[in-house]
């Protein structure tokens, strides 16, 4: 069946199961409900309602065409085809619940990831066939296939069949005419009943920008180009010409009475919750600190997280022994791989596994996404948008790529509630050569707005990292992880290490004569920067694990660790050099891709040692 763009009206519900079957006529067009099982047709919309629901859906046609047209922007075909099906899910009483709090969550974290445009086809497979996998069946998705892109007719570029790609997944799927509000009815009420272990795939066919006959049914509807044609178009669906954002006395009688309905049922269920509350306590307090996003300072939670007093390791080992704590410090913290739990450590012991079948339940803390990374990024977001828990995700550091659009998203919406845990990070990866070696990854990554981006040098900045992860509110983390052991900086007592992380960059070695040069150094590279700052009594070695948290601080504290005065800076990390220089006029860094070597030998060859760092230093006198 062709299709174009795709509108996602989706509610996650559970309740029984029958299905139905029927046929639909629109048009020229016909459309077979189709369902898993043999469903009874439901009772048509009542009269008085069906009438008030089409009436909604013309006024709502009216006031995006008046709304786009005084914008002189927007996308007028989606609100005019799809008018509807927004009348059916907002002008009818629908009271969510489920008997399943954690499968509900997690349904509405992949609900929320949105499955976007038929351009966006990858994600939305990844995560069907997630849902379907893990028999979330109280996710409803509701898609509208009008038959258009924006460049062409959908013919022109797509022929697959979306019903039986959506069985294959295992998904149980209907087919309806958008247009008729008992099949629309119908559909969803029968989707709400399945409890049969399937998510629900309700196509619905549209005629885009229906109601205005000079563009609806065309790629031409997609976007404006219906603004000439409104004040027509407006009238020939019952608005009264010459009105401008109209809504009858009648669509706001009966969505009055909808909302009462709805406060009704509201009401009730707040008095159920209200004695659970007091019932349990404990439980309620977590489910409120949760909604609230209520967790301890960042201060706090590194003094409750013990010394590690580790001896050379890697930071994603240092991560996987602070993972613990966090887990047990905020209660609704989850985590996921997208198939390398193993390589990235981030497994939360005890914590069980999240799903169905298997060692699975839908209690558990870790999720397996399996090798869908962009997914993974699109769910987490959900996680996020849902507001119940925190959750990271983890995979190699050069995989981010797969997933660039929802750390994107998650920066510009702020989401606090993220963050990606991404391991083997430079050329060190060694042998899997330069495929593997994310020389540009880190600064890809700095470049977002509203993303801190945390390398840690050693253990103790670990801790810091992984806090601001969970404690931070003004958007994601990304923690980037060694693969190779590092040294711990133990000349420094863990405490100041962990409060100078925290605030994205510290002295790490102060000077102990005259300040003439001043080191500036991150994640693997400040051991090779403090290795050479031992014989020059006048260096200061700055460790800046996050350029974004070190630029929120006052102007005296970064005058404090970066001064003015000290103009001989240089710079070191072992990827692309180009941000480090607002900081440095000097950077040793690696401006090319890698090669396939044991990673000691990669680190020497493309000059990230204590040697070559002294030389360069040597070199700027």
């Amino acid at each position: 069946m062709k299709f174009s763009m795709l509108a996602i009206a989706a509610t996650a519900i559970a309740a029984g199961v029958e299905g139905f079957a029927g046929t639909q006529v629109m048009g020229t067009r016909s459309f077979a409900v189709r369902s898993q099982s043999v469903l009874k047709m439901s009772t048509a919309i009542e009269t008085d309602k069906k009438a008030a629901l089409a009436t909604a859906a013309n006024e709502a046609r009216g006031l995006a065409m008046d709304s786009i047209a005084a914008a002189h922007s927007g996308h007028m075909g989606l609100p005019l085809g799809a008018a509807e099906i927004g009348a059916v899910l907002y002008g009818s009483q629908r009271v969510q619940s489920t008997t399943s709090y954690e499968r509900c969550s997690v349904t509405l974290n992949i609900l929320a990831s949105r499955m976007l445009p038929s351009g966006f086809e990858g994600v939305t497979a990844e995560a069907a066939a997630f849902a379907a996998h893990e028999k979330l069946d109280n996710l409803i998705i509701m898609y509208d296939a009008n038959e258009v892109t924006l460049d062409k007719m959908a013919e022109y570029t797509q022929s697959e069949d979306i019903i039986k790609r959506y069985d294959a997944y295992g998904w149980e799927t209907y087919d309806i005419d958008g247009h008729d509000l008992d099949a629309v009815e119908a559909a969803i009420s029968a989707a709400k009943a399945s409890d049969n272990g399937k998510p629900k795939f309700i196509k619905c066919n549209t005629i885009i920008g229906k109601g205005m006959e000079e563009t609806e049914g065309t790629n031409a509807a997609h976007g404006e180009a219906g603004v000439p044609y409104v004040d027509k178009a407006k009238v020939s669906i019952g608005i009264p010409e010459g009105e401008k954002w109209y809504v009858s006395e009648g669509t706001r009688d009966y969505f009055a009475d909808v909302q009462t309905k709805n406060q009704a049922s509201y009401d009730e269920w707040q008095g159920t919750f209200k004695a659970w509350s007091d019932a349990n306590p404990a439980l309620a307090k977590q489910l409120d600190d949760a909604v609230n996003d209520n967790v301890m300072s960042a201060e706090d939670m590194m003094a409750a997280i013990p010394e590690l007093k580790s001896g050379a390791e890697a930071t994603r080992v240092s991560g996987y022994k602070v993972i613990q704590e966090i887990s047990r410090l905020v209660p609704h913290y989850v985590s996921g791989s997208a198939d390398l739990h193993g390589s990235t450590r981030n497994y939360i012991d005890n914590g069980g596994n999240w799903g169905t079948g298997f060692d699975k339940s839908y209690s558990g803390k870790n999720l397996y996404f399996g090798i869908r990374e962009h997914a993974m990024g699109s769910i987490m977001n959900g996680f996020a948008y849902h507001g119940l828990f925190k959750i990271s995700g983890s995979t190699f550091l050069v995989f981010v790529d797969y997933f660039r659009p929802t750390v994107r998203v998650a920066g510009l919406a702020e989401l606090n509630a993220v963050s990606w845990i991404l391991t083997h990070d430079s050329i060190g990866v060694g042998e899997d050569g330069p495929t593997h070696q994310p020389v540009e990854t880190v600064s890809g990554l700095r470049v977002f707005p509203n993303v801190d981006v945390f390398r840690p040098a050693d253990a103790e900045e670990t801790v810091a990292a992984m806090v601001s992860s969970v404690t931070r509110k003004e958007g994601p983390t990304a923690l980037i992880f060694s693969r190779q052991n590092l040294d711990q900086n133990d000349a420094m007592p863990a405490t100041e290490r962990r409060a100078g992380a925290l605030k994205g960059a510290y002295i790490a070695k102060k000077e102990t004569a005259d300040l003439d040069t001043i080191i500036i150094a991150t994640g693997s590279e400040v051991q090779h920067a403090l290795a050479v700052a031992a014989d020059m009594p006048g260096a200061r070695v700055v460790s800046m694990p996050c350029m974004e948290a070190y630029e929120r601080q006052t102007d005296d504290y970064k005058e404090s660790v970066l001064p003015s005065s000290c103009t001989k800076r240089i710079a070191m990390e072992a990827g692309v050099t180009g941000l480090w220089y607002k900081y440095a006029s000097k950077v040793v860094g690696v401006d090319r891709y890698g090669f396939s070597a044991p990673g000691d030998i990669t680190m020497s060859e493309l000059g990230m040692t204590p040697e070559n760092l002294k030389a360069e230093i040597l070199s700027m006198n």
